[in-house]
């Protein structure tokens, strides 16, 4: 059975080989069969599309081809018109060139007529030059001379009128734009004006206490002004005591002292000198208020303690009456508003308004003139050069040289010139007039002068055969210069010189 099992399965294998092998040889076949076919689709597919290519190369070579013979058709025809053209505008120059030539040709044949017209002109000139200088009997250059000297006179006087027309209107203008700076500044700082005395006066309960006052054989008076420094003047006047001094700042002092003690009813030296510092004490503080209460008001910061205290001290200094230290407020609004108007450093101008009178606050302790004691002052305790330099120049000790030192100089000299802002007594003033008048009558050629506008003007009547216009214009500047260096004034005095002449005939 074994033997049997194994020859079935030798014949099986054998069986299934050739099977396998008859399977191989028929895909095999298939396959070189499917390749063939393959090949020869390919083959054929290659061809179709060669000449599918072959067609498009030919049809693009032809259609290229068009398009160049096109291109070369285009540029053919517009080469003809360029040359069409060129020939035209060859034709024209042609024709231009013969007209040019024509013109040429009649231009050097009226040149020449014109150099003979000249030629015969120049002869004709001539002859005339000739005959005029026989008849005038002068040569050419001196006819030219005397020519040019009347064109020149003309000339030299129409340049005169120009000149002082141009001045004239320049010079009105200058005013007219100053005075509506000047005018635009006062109006924009309104203050009241009182002058102020030398005396002040304290109100008694009763005239009983005139002697107290008074004291036991004068004692507490005499204590009282030695302390003080200053007159009390007991009178018949009722119920009132005049204290007097030049010293406003003692004078203050013995007012409060007088009061307090008149309040106390205690008069006796000992309470005398007690009511006396206390008053000074009093003084002081009122001298730091108001220099604080200036510098607030006008808006100046960084000002040193001490000229605090001298601006304070100002309050109590008089100038003619007037009060200094509103003096110098209103002389810091004035400049500071001007300085605004016309574009310069306001606070610079504002600071040395204040501080320019600021000497006055010592000047009866330090010698010299208040202006070098204010500057001074100033640099000691370091104010700027500006500052400084306008405080120097605002009576003109030294020339201004900046704007605002120009600009304190005017806002000083208005405030003191403002009505009412000074009291100047009738001596003085008819003294000032006198001389004002003295010195327009000391120039030659001067018939009168009179000073009107209590003395802000001073108008002049001149002989007008010594005196011609032109020198009455150097008159009047010789008498404004002798006027500033002989006379102090506030404000300023306008000079005008009356030239007169009169021809009177007769119709008959």
């Amino acid at each position: 059975m074994a033997i049997i099992a194994l020859i079935a399965v030798a014949i099986g294998l054998l069986i299934g080989y050739f099977i396998r092998k008859f399977i191989a040889e028929s895909k095999i076949k298939s396959a070189e069969d499917l390749s063939r076919t393959i090949l020869e689709n390919a083959k054929k597919d290659g061809e179709n599309k060669k000449r599918e290519l072959l067609l498009e190369a030919k049809e693009e070579l032809h259609r290229q081809r068009s398009d160049l013979e096109k291109e070369i058709r285009d540029r053919r025809g517009e080469l003809q018109r360029l040359e069409r053209r060129l020939m035209q505008r060859e034709e024209s120059l042609d024709r231009r060139a013969e007209i040019i030539e024509q013109k040429d040709s009649l231009l050097e044949k009226k040149q020449k007529e014109i150099n003979d017209l000249e030629k015969k002109i120049s002869e004709m000139h001539q002859k005339e030059v000739e005959e005029l200088e026989k008849i005038s009997e002068l040569t050419r250059d001196e006819a030219r001379n005397i020519l040019l000297d009347d064109v020149r006179n003309e000339i030299q006087h129409d340049i005169a009128i120009m000149i002082k027309t141009m001045q004239l209107k320049a010079k009105e203008e200058a005013e007219l734009k100053a005075r509506e700076i000047v005018a635009t500044a006062i109006q924009r700082c309104a203050a009241d004006h009182a002058a102020e005395s030398t005396v002040s006066v304290v109100t008694l309960p009763n005239d009983e206490m005139k002697g107290r006052i008074i004291g036991r054989e004068g004692r507490n008076i005499r204590t009282l002004e030695t302390l003080t420094g200053i007159d009390l003047i007991i009178d018949d006047t009722p119920e009132a005591v005049v204290i007097s001094g030049f010293d406003p700042i003692r004078r203050e002092i013995a007012r409060i002292a007088l009061e307090k003690l008149i309040e106390d009813g205690r008069i006796h030296p000992a309470r005398i000198e007690e009511m006396v510092e206390k008053a000074k004490r009093e003084v002081e503080n009122v001298i730091i208020k108001a220099g604080e209460e200036a510098t607030f008001e006008i808006g100046i910061h960084g000002l040193h303690p001490e000229i605090i205290k001298l601006l304070g001290r100002l309050k109590f200094r008089t100038s003619y009456g007037q009060n200094v230290l509103k003096h110098s407020i209103e002389v810091a609004h004035l400049a500071g508003l001007m300085a605004y108007e016309l574009g310069a450093d306001a606070n610079i101008a504002k600071r040395a308004g204040l501080l320019h009178d600021l000497g006055k606050a010592v000047d009866h302790e330090v010698e010299g003139p208040h202006v070098i004691i204010g500057a001074d002052l100033a640099k000691r305790y370091h104010e700027s050069e500006q500052v400084i330099h306008a405080i120097m120049a605002h009576h003109n000790d030294v020339e201004p040289q900046t704007v605002e030192a120009v600009l304190v100089q005017s806002a000083d000299a208005i405030s003191a010139a403002r009505p009412g802002a000074r009291r100047e007594t009738l001596e003085s003033y008819l003294k000032r007039l006198d001389k004002l008048e003295g010195i327009a009558n000391s120039f030659e050629g001067v018939e009168k002068s009179f000073a009107i506008q209590a003395g802000r003007e001073i108008r002049i009547i001149v002989k007008p055969e010594i005196v011609n216009d032109e020198s009455a214009i150097l008159l009047a500047r010789d008498i404004t210069k002798k006027i500033e260096n002989e006379l102090e004034y506030p404000g300023q005095i306008k000079v005008t010189v009356i030239r007169e002449t009169f021809a009177v005939d007769y119709a008959k």
